[in-house]
């Protein structure tokens, strides 16, 4: 039997439409190789059309009251509820991820339209005393614009709602390009949008590579804003290139996380925490857990126990309910994270387990990589300072807790970083003198909530921070506003 493979469409100005040269490009599942759909392969004159639906929609679109922008969000946090199973099944089957982390992806989107739905009657600004008498002073947030939201294949859903629904409830008006990898997760989402009542040209869809797509939205004369998720290379691109022409840019990029577990730790703890953190999502995180820093006192009784579970992590497609660990994004992918294995190996590393292409059944047609492990590893390693955004862990022994702390902040990147410790003074410590955006005491590198500032230091953003109330600030100008009721001119300064 022939099944015919679905082509789907760009969504401009509240209708959907091929790209205007017809060229389109194909949509793999990772962990079977069969094609999911064929999208369309914009051009520049995909990105125009898009961006001038976004400037007219920005016109009425500012002047709805912000609890009524909140009402529609409500909306769409219902029928994401409602649409769960359906959203992570095609996400699943696009980026390969298992099933419990694709449904706990779109909770997240969920939860992020309820939190910012809830915004649309605070968005606070604030007022202070002034300096003379009969005049007051107050701050608002104002919308900036067209914000041009370039998101990954990691998070198809909840990525894009951290960047959409904060800039929407504001008053902006979005072009969202998604990955390559993932466009039918992102379409979906769109669908859901317009079902809740977003007006026309208020969110617009655009496919294609970044190299067209991307490149086109960043140098956009009407795209105001840059939210940009992806590697530390592309956002560095991104921001020289955007300064240009004064765009306000919004960078969240790589990462080379540790958990740190000293020699008070719970081990039994710190195992679980390590192995969510290393090998869930493939490894495929920001906030993956990518080094291991140990204290020499429990070092070998920690990989005696974590080895034995690394083994019996169960790889497989992730729509599988049995299943641990699903495949990499795609053979380039694959290709780079065994380079890194070997790169280890050449610099003297350990390779303790793993290290290799997954073979076997059910795996032959898939990116399959076998979790893998390296011990002996020196910090200065390129294992150990490079993001290899894959199933692959370093263990850097230490020998005090101070020297953990050198290590774990002697990366290019600063995102997430655990410590597993029982003792007070050290997480208090930690809480102090670890640079990373977020971290966690007790826990693993990964799990962030909506209701808190997600970001990092150094290469891994530029200030930025995405959720909570802090993830309005990117898409909010500060208007400032002196009303004077005195009935005569007054000097400020000069005058008091």
């Amino acid at each position: 039997m022939t099944t015919t493979v679905q082509t789907f469409q760009n969504f401009i100005g509240g209708k959907w439409q091929a790209a205007r040269e017809g060229r389109t490009f194909a949509n793999y599942n990772p962990a079977t190789g069969e094609v999911l759909g064929y999208f369309p392969l914009s051009s520049t004159a995909d990105v125009d059309a898009a961006v001038a639906s976004a400037r007219q929609a920005f016109e009425s679109w500012r002047l709805v009251p912000a609890p009524k922008r909140g009402q529609i969000l409500f909306r769409v946090g219902e029928l994401l509820s409602r649409h769960k199973e359906e959203l992570a099944r095609i996400m699943t089957r696009e980026m390969g991820k298992v099933l419990k982390e694709t449904r706990g992806d779109v909770q997240e989107g969920i939860d992020m339209a309820y939190y910012m739905a809830g915004e649309g009657r605070r968005l606070f600004g604030y007022t202070v005393p002034v300096e003379l008498p009969n005049k007051s002073g107050m701050a608002l947030r104002d919308p900036v614009g067209v914000v041009a939201c370039i998101t990954p294949w990691n998070f198809p859903i909840a990525i894009p709602t951290w960047k959409m629904f904060p800039a929407l409830v504001a008053g902006n008006t979005i072009v969202l390009k998604p990955a390559s990898d993932t466009p039918q997760s992102a379409l979906r989402l769109v669908e859901i949008l317009q079902e809740a009542g977003l007006p026309e040209g208020v969110v617009n869809l655009v496919c294609g590579s970044g190299q067209e797509v991307g490149e086109a939205l960043i140098h956009h004369p009407a795209v105001a804003v840059i939210s940009f998720t992806g590697s530390t290379e592309s956002g560095r691109h991104v921001a020289v290139e955007a300064a240009q022409s004064l765009k306000r840019v919004s960078l969240e990029m790589g990462g080379k996380n540790a958990v740190i577990v000293l020699d008070d730790a719970d081990l039994e703890l710190a195992v679980e925490g390590i192995l969510w953190s290393a090998y869930g999502t493939t490894g495929q995180r920001c906030t993956a857990c990518s080094r291991l820093i140990v204290q020499r006192g429990v070092h070998d009784h920690l990989l005696e126990k974590l080895l034995p579970r690394i083994e019996q992590l169960r790889l497989g497609d992730g729509l599988d309910e049995q299943v641990d660990v699903g495949p990499v994004i795609n053979a380039s992918q694959l290709e780079k994270i065994h380079a890194y294995v070997e790169i280890g190996q050449g610099e003297g590393a350990t390779l303790v387990t793993g290290g290799a292409c997954a073979e076997g059944e059910g795996l032959t047609s898939g990116n399959f990589y076998r979790p893998t492990l390296f011990k002996d590893v020196r910090p200065e390693m390129r294992i150990a300072q490079e993001e290899i955004f894959g199933p692959v862990l370093s263990v850097i022994a230490v020998d005090t807790f101070d020297e953990a702390i050198k290590v774990n902040n002697q990366t290019p990147f600063g995102l997430s970083s655990a410590i597993y410790t029982q003792n007070i003074n050290n997480a208090q410590r930690a809480m102090r003198d670890l640079t990373t955006g977020i971290l966690y005491i007790n826990s693993g590198t990964t799990g962030a909530e909506i209701q808190l500032p997600f970001g990092g230091t150094r290469g891994t953003g530029n200030g930025h921070r995405e959720a909570g109330i802090a993830g309005l600030d990117v898409f909010t100008e500060w208007k400032v506003v002196y009303t004077d009721y005195s009935g005569k001119l007054q000097k400020a300064q000069i005058d008091s």
